[in-house]
């Protein structure tokens, strides 16, 4: 079994790595371990490991459906092992989205949170009951190695039929529901991969796959375990799947002529040559193969198929989830090392599960060769003969070698600054109709000072809608009381000696949190030249919360009206206080003037830079004169 041995060994480096890169992504955030931006949020591990994760692991309803709904029993053996690869497949989908979310940690919210008319939240919905079905399906088979769960086995065997039932109308819905994801985008997607019938195809798709896939889990562990494969049952596969791919095919590109768009295909450029490449990949080769006689029964050629159509398909999954988008204005994305190791572990991870799952319970009718009581020790001294030398190794040596390899990789920088690019604001000033775009990019958003003084929005004044101020989560209350509608409700705090100070003197930082105190300055011989004891009491800690409040020293910080109360001398990134300042104080306008797009993004965010000349907004002072809004003022 030095085979099987040497097998595990690379999968646990390769998990290792991936580990280690997982737990960075973690510590560290999306932008020290991604080459994600903004232009970018889908990168590989949605295209891959959810997109291609669930396409891979449809296996499972294809085989099932087979077996007890056409009741296909020539196929019964290879049903166990379908079953488990799609589990797995889906525990890796599972797993591999909880690294690309934002924040994790939310990702049980759509089972209380019901968006009923999301796409993705039908899609989540399935994911996770699917998941559930597949355990319970295959749930029987660890369960027959003890009799102390006989009553358990039994019943979960009785009701093995409305399983596969439920399995197969979930599996139907989210296959087809992923591609719904995309229909929102016909003027971001390439003509060659965007269609109102993206749900049929991504369905059709995935029973192409989910034979090519069962076929390949196949040859992989008779290489492993040397066992002969089940050629005669694989030749079988081949024939349905032929037909499906051609079918797929035929649809592909029967809706492009339909469409009138079938002059795509034969355009020069690099979407062309990548739709040709992924569709001969993926259906175009297989299918022509499996029309061979002497492939169908050729040990090699089941390799070269099963191989070019996964391939294929799950190159069409990331050519549809950011390849074959269409972006002008955004750099292209190449992943970083760490997303590659990441989607490696995973899948080398759910590898060690089927094996484990292999080699301890009757996945197969003929089980593989059990030598002195186990199949394999969990950890081996087998190894290799390198230059001549013998080389024995450990799998947990190489586990943490490989671990500790991959946090050696982590940028030291990236890690530093937890992933956020320091991006300095730019204030706007001067004039009363401001052009606020602190990144100089041309998104910014119009504020118009004299409207939002005096009142605005169908003549809704001030005291309408604060009648209380509003008050934020980390403790801050910002805006002035309720009698009193003055400049304090934005200009909530000021410089010493100073009134009305701009944001931007102490949300300095667009995306990072900024220090609004100083404490270098204040400490320092060249600055206030303060020290310890003239803020923080002899004798106890010297924090935040005991060191003397600002405002004793300096009377004009916080102005008359306003109620802000420090709990830190952080402020928050740029936009984070826009977003706080602005969308409060939206929100309770909307309820009272009856517009709840108020609070939407698109009130204040233009979406478009031809509302203002970007470059001269550049080369001169941040200012934007009335005369320069291409569209009128929100009213």
């Amino acid at each position: 079994m030095n085979r099987v041995r040497r097998v595990k060994t690379i999968l646990w480096a390769i998990t290792a790595l991936g580990a280690a890169a997982a737990a960075a992504r973690m510590l560290f955030g999306l932008g020290a371990t991604t080459n994600l931006s903004d232009g970018y949020p889908w990168g590989l591990w949605i295209g891959f490991d959810v997109m291609g994760g669930v396409a891979l692991a449809a296996g499972g309803f294809v085989i099932t459906a087979t077996v007890y709904i056409f009741k296909r029993e020539e196929f019964r053996p290879i049903v166990r092992p379908a079953v488990l690869t799609a589990f797995l497949g889906y525990g890796a989908v599972i797993i591999g989205l909880l690294f690309d979310l934002g924040l994790p940690w939310h990702i049980w919210r759509p089972m209380v949170n019901w968006q009923h008319h999301s796409v993705l939240f039908e899609v989540a919905w399935c994911v996770m009951l699917y998941t559930t079905v597949l355990a319970l399906e295959f749930s029987p088979v660890p369960l027959e190695s003890t009799s102390q769960y006989a009553k358990i086995r039994a019943f979960l065997l009785k009701i093995r039929l409305p399983l596969v039932i439920v399995g197969i109308c979930l599996s139907t819905l989210h296959q087809s529901s992923i591609g719904s994801l995309f229909l929102i985008m016909p003027t971001k997607m390439h003509p060659l991969w965007y269609s109102p019938i993206l749900p049929p195809l991504f369905f059709i798709s995935a029973i192409g796959i989910g034979l090519l896939m069962v076929t390949l889990e196949n040859l992989i562990t008779a290489f492993i375990y040397k066992r002969p494969p089940e050629t005669h049952l694989l030749e079988k596969l081949g024939k349905s799947a032929r037909w499906v791919l051609l079918f797929y095919v035929a649809l592909r590109i029967g809706d492009l002529i339909f469409r009138g768009k079938g002059a795509f295909l034969f355009q020069s450029g690099y979407y062309t040559v990548l739709f040709w490449s992924e569709l001969t990949l993926a259906a175009l080769l297989p299918a022509g193969l499996l029309f061979i006689t002497s492939v169908r029964k050729s040990y090699l050629g089941y390799w070269i198929v099963s191989l070019a159509g996964v391939f294929g398909f799950i190159l069409n999954r990331i050519s549809v989830s950011g390849l074959a988008q269409i972006k002008p204005d955004a750099p292209f994305y190449m992943p970083a090392w760490s997303e590659f190791a990441v989607s490696a572990g995973v899948v080398s991870a759910a590898i060690l599960a089927f094996l484990f799952a292999v080699e301890n319970f009757k996945v197969w009718e003929n089980p593989p060769k059990i030598e002195n009581g186990f199949v394999t020790p969990e950890f081996s001294q087998d190894g290799w003969k390198v230059f001549g030398r013998q080389f024995r190794f450990d799998r947990s040596m190489v586990f943490v070698l490989m671990a500790g390899i991959g946090f050696a990789s982590i940028s030291n920088e990236n890690a530093i600054k937890a992933g956020v690019d320091r991006v300095p604001v730019h204030q706007a000033r001067g004039g009363d109709t401001l052009w606020i775009d602190g990144n100089v990019d041309g998104y910014g958003a119009i504020f118009t000072h004299h409207s939002h003084m005096q009142g605005c929005f169908r003549g809704a004044k001030c005291l309408d809608c604060h009648e209380a101020a509003p008050t934020f989560a980390d403790g801050h209350i910002i805006g002035g009381s309720a009698n009193d509608p003055t400049c304090s409700r934005c200009h909530h705090m000021n410089l010493p000696r100073d009134k009305n100070t701009a944001c931007t003197n102490c949300h300095r930082d667009m995306y990072n949190p900024t220090d609004a105190f100083g404490h270098s300055w204040h400490s320092s011989a060249q600055g206030a030249n303060l020290k310890c004891l003239d803020c923080h009491p002899k004798g106890e800690p010297k924090t935040v919360e005991n060191a003397i409040k600002c405002h004793n020293c300096h009377n004009d910080l916080v102005p008359e009206g306003s109620t802000i109360e420090f709990t830190h001398y952080k402020a928050v990134s740029y936009v984070e206080a826009m977003h706080r300042l602005c969308i409060g104080c939206h929100y309770m306008k909307a309820e009272i003037v009856e517009n709840p797009d108020l609070a939407r993004c698109a009130t204040c965010h233009p979406g478009q830079r031809s509302y203002v000349d970007a470059a001269d907004i550049a080369s001169k002072p941040h200012r934007l004169k009335s005369k320069r809004v291409v569209l009128p003022l929100l009213n």
